[in-house]
């Protein structure tokens, strides 16, 4: 699922390309994807785009006469835009926004079809698709204490809920977690006034060198291969490779469709945490230690 940086980028290469625009027309592919009926969609017709916003993990075109499309692209959707002339659309369309210089496509690999499009009026009705997450780098040391205090949560619960912090995900929390070397279970009660700063500093900075990051590989073009998983990462999708910052092999919690990866000997004083499945299949075989893996 796109997070805070890929958001952003995609924020930025959209002003760009559509800011001060005239929206044509948008046409739908696939009705599912439209999740509103007022305003009807023809409203958007011939309205001049003022804007792009972030909320949480969602693009937010302001279009002229207080009119927003609020687009959240879940686990699968992707945009991609095309000059005007260009030969091919992408595959997987669920919605094309049509401009007079080029194309925005709104596209969903797999069949589960989660991505959504709302159409709201004024900023009422923008606050409504608001989950009310903090912007990490529009608060200070204190407010971004007591909210991670306000539930006693794991650091993984606490960081991707979009009700305490504004697009983290699965996959920058992983990041955050080893740049701050502490353990995705740790409660939020049980953290040190020290720990908590070392936390916000941690989750500033990994998204901040992210966000950059992204749009230096962008090199001014639209961001077309947006995905959680990058070879540059220290443990998010490497399971079982070496940590970069000790060497040892970085491990897992496997739970429904999501995983958390982490490193043993940076963040868990060598413990390696019980997931679910494999721990209940190998019993007192499952590894309590990261030295019982060598």
């Amino acid at each position: 699922m796109p997070e805070f940086p890929d958001i952003e980028v995609y924020r930025t290469a959209l002003a760009e390309r559509i800011e001060g625009r005239t929206l044509a027309r948008i046409r739908l592919k696939n009705p599912f994807l439209l999740r509103t009926a007022v305003p009807p969609l023809d409203a958007t017709t011939g309205r001049r785009v003022t804007g792009l916003r972030r909320i949480g993990k969602r693009i937010v075109i302001a279009l002229e006469g207080g009119l927003f499309l609020v687009i959240h692209l879940m686990i699968a959707g992707r945009l991609h835009w095309r000059e005007a002339g260009a030969a091919r659309e992408p595959r997987n369309v669920l919605g094309t926004f049509e401009f007079d210089d080029g194309n925005l496509y709104l596209t969903e690999a797999g069949s589960k079809r989660r991505a959504s499009l709302h159409i709201v009026e004024g900023e009422q009705g923008l606050a409504a698709l608001d989950p009310g997450g903090l912007d990490v780098f529009a608060i200070d040391e204190a407010t971004f204490a007591r909210t991670l205090r306000a539930r006693n949560h794991t650091l993984k619960r606490a960081l991707t809920d979009p009700h305490l912090f504004s697009g983290i995900g699965n996959a920058y929390s992983d990041e955050i977690l080893h740049a701050a070397k502490l353990s995705p279970l740790t409660l939020t009660s049980k953290l040190s006034d020290a720990e908590v700063a070392t936390l916000f500093d941690a989750t500033k900075q990994t998204l901040f060198a992210w966000t950059g990051r992204l749009r230096e590989q962008a090199g001014g073009k639209f961001p077309e291969k947006v995905t959680a998983f990058h070879d540059e990462m220290a443990v998010h999708g490497r399971y079982g490779k070496p940590c970069p910052r000790c060497g040892a092999p970085v491990q897992r919690i496997v739970y429904a469709d999501n995983e958390t990866n982490y490193c043993a000997r940076c963040q868990t004083g060598g413990r390696i945490l019980a997931d679910r499945a494999l721990s209940r299949l190998l019993h007192d075989d499952w590894p309590r230690n990261i030295d019982e893996l060598g």
